[in-house]
Parts: C-alpha cells; sequence; structure tokens
C-alpha cells in the first residue's frame, strides 16, 4: 500500500486538490448565480479566478514541489499556469454557454462535469509543461 502511494502521489494529490479546487469553482458559481444579477459567463469568470488562485497554491507547493527561483523562473511558471488554467477557463465557458444557455440543461451538473474535464486537461499540463524540475 505504501508503495502504491509512493508511486502515485502526485496524481492522489492532484485529485485530492482538484476535488477541493472543483467545489470552490462549483460553490462561488452557484453562489453567484443564485444571489446576484450576474450573468452565467460572470459568475463562471468569478470561480474561476478564485479556483486557479487555489489551484495554483496548492499545484506549487504540494503537488508539484516546484523548484522555481528567482523571479523570472517564478514569472515563467505562473505564466504558464495562468495561461494553462486560461485555456481551459475558455473552454469551461463554452461549456456552460452552449449547455446551459443555449441548451438549457441545468447548471450545476453541467458545471460539474465540465470541471471533470478541466481538471484532467490542467493535470497533464502542470505535469508535462509548467512544473517540470
Amino acid at each position: 500500500m505504501r508503495e502504491l502511494l509512493r508511486r502515485y502521489r502526485h496524481q492522489l494529490l492532484y485529485l485530492f486538490f482538484g476535488v477541493c479546487t472543483t467545489v470552490v469553482n462549483v460553490l462561488v458559481y452557484g453562489l453567484c448565480a443564485r444571489l446576484t444579477p450576474l450573468s452565467t459567463a460572470a459568475c463562471t469568470g468569478l470561480a474561476w479566478v478564485a479556483a486557479v488562485l487555489l489551484a495554483y497554491a496548492t499545484n506549487r507547493t504540494w503537488v508539484f514541489g516546484s523548484r522555481a527561483r528567482g523571479v523570472s523562473g517564478v514569472l515563467r511558471e505562473l505564466g504558464s499556469f495562468f495561461l494553462c488554467r486560461l485555456a481551459t477557463g475558455g473552454l469551461d465557458l463554452a461549456v456552460m454557454y452552449v449547455c446551459v444557455d443555449r441548451l438549457g440543461l441545468p447548471d450545476i451538473p453541467v458545471k460539474t462535469a465540465s470541471n471533470v474535464l478541466v481538471v484532467v486537461l490542467n493535470y497533464a499540463a502542470s505535469r508535462l509543461f509548467i512544473f517540470v524540475s
């Protein structure tokens, strides 16, 4: 069991923090959508910002143990992280627009499913391109 935990440490931590990030994303979206007159897009954008801030802090520190040092190293990493998240945030926004605004599907299940896809794509990008040592 210990060997499995060691072998899949990154994936397990990423999964745990991905779930936390998804919960934050869905909760912020739900609160915004229910308590404000903002559009689906605006609520999705606010939820994205909250989730990305949490994801960067947890990925850098606990998941990938970033070794980026110095201003240029951290800025490169931070820039790559946010560009990737911007791309997957755009995907999330597109899914919400098509499925909720155009097709009339229920927003919270769609938001949750969209975030599962986003988490998988973000892990691949983080592991392969962003937090490489």
